[in-house]
Formats: C-alpha cells, sequence, structure tokens
C-alpha cells in the first residue's frame, strides 16, 4: 500500500471529511507533476481536526510544530496572518520522505470531491473545478502552472 493509500485510510476510518489537493490532485486529474507531500483539505471543525490528528499519529506521522488540533482550531486566524502558517504539518520521524500537510487556510465545506481508485484504497481528490480555483486564488507560480496543465485536459 502506497503512504496516499495509507494516509486515505486512516483518515476514512476516523471519518474525516477530506480532499487530496496539491500535486498529487493535479496528478490524479491527468496532468504529470512530480510532489513528496500530500497536501489534504478538510470540513473545517475542531472535531475534525482532532480526528486528522488521532489519524496521522495512528500511521506513524506527528506534528512537526509542537501544536495541537485544539491550537490550530483556536489560534488559526493567528497562525496565518502573524506566522504565515498555512498548513499543519505531519512527517514520519523514521522516514522523512513521509510527510502530510492540512492546508489551514482552506475549508472543503461546500466543495465538490471526486473519488479515484488506487490499488488498495479509494481516495477523494477536490474536483478539478474547485481544484483550478483554490489554485488560482493561492497566485503562487506552482499554482497557476498547475493550474495551466489542468485547464489543458479540459
Amino acid at each position: 500500500m502506497t503512504f496516499l493509500e495509507r494516509v486515505c485510510q486512516a483518515l476514512e476510518t476516523n471519518n474525516v471529511p477530506y480532499a487530496v489537493v496539491g500535486g498529487h490532485a493535479v496528478a490524479l486529474h491527468g496532468a504529470v507533476r512530480g510532489t513528496v507531500d500530500i497536501d489534504y483539505v478538510i470540513r473545517w471543525s475542531l472535531k475534525n481536526l482532532v480526528s486528522v490528528e488521532e489519524a496521522l499519529n495512528s500511521i506513524g506521522l506527528q506534528s512537526r510544530l509542537p501544536i495541537s488540533a485544539d491550537d490550530i482550531y483556536h489560534y488559526r486566524d493567528e497562525y496565518i496572518k502573524n506566522r504565515n502558517l498555512l498548513a499543519w504539518t505531519f512527517y514520519n520521524p523514521s522516514d522523512l520522505s513521509e510527510q502530510v500537510d492540512v492546508l489551514i487556510n482552506y475549508d472543503l465545506t461546500g466543495k465538490k470531491t471526486q473519488s479515484f481508485q488506487l490499488s488498495n484504497q479509494q481516495v477523494r481528490v477536490l474536483n478539478k473545478k474547485d481544484l483550478i480555483k483554490m489554485k488560482l486564488a493561492s497566485g503562487r507560480p506552482q499554482d497557476l502552472e498547475d493550474v495551466a496543465a489542468l485547464e489543458k485536459l479540459k
């Protein structure tokens, strides 16, 4: 089972409403893009953040910063505005190539997902239209390149 499948399975087991975004989402939609970390968005709530933390801890991942789900939920605006923290990062201390970013500046509520069947696990990915909107809003050069690649697929 791949790292992506293990993470999605853990999120599913913990009933987390999630969607893969970032490079993995772009690749699953059909535009080739290399990336190491896996980016996720969730439906924003304290309950879901706690479930994310439990799910990721259950597969050996730990928060890179000494912060908890409760901290992220209650100090979200502070982290985004004053610390430029846009993602809550988890990593595997035994395998540093295993890294997950949970984006805290985006809420899955009201967005559409699409399921992709991988070899051992179904994964939910932000649909192409919402992924393009999200990437355009960020304005980062890599995100704009991703938008161009995704639009070529239409």
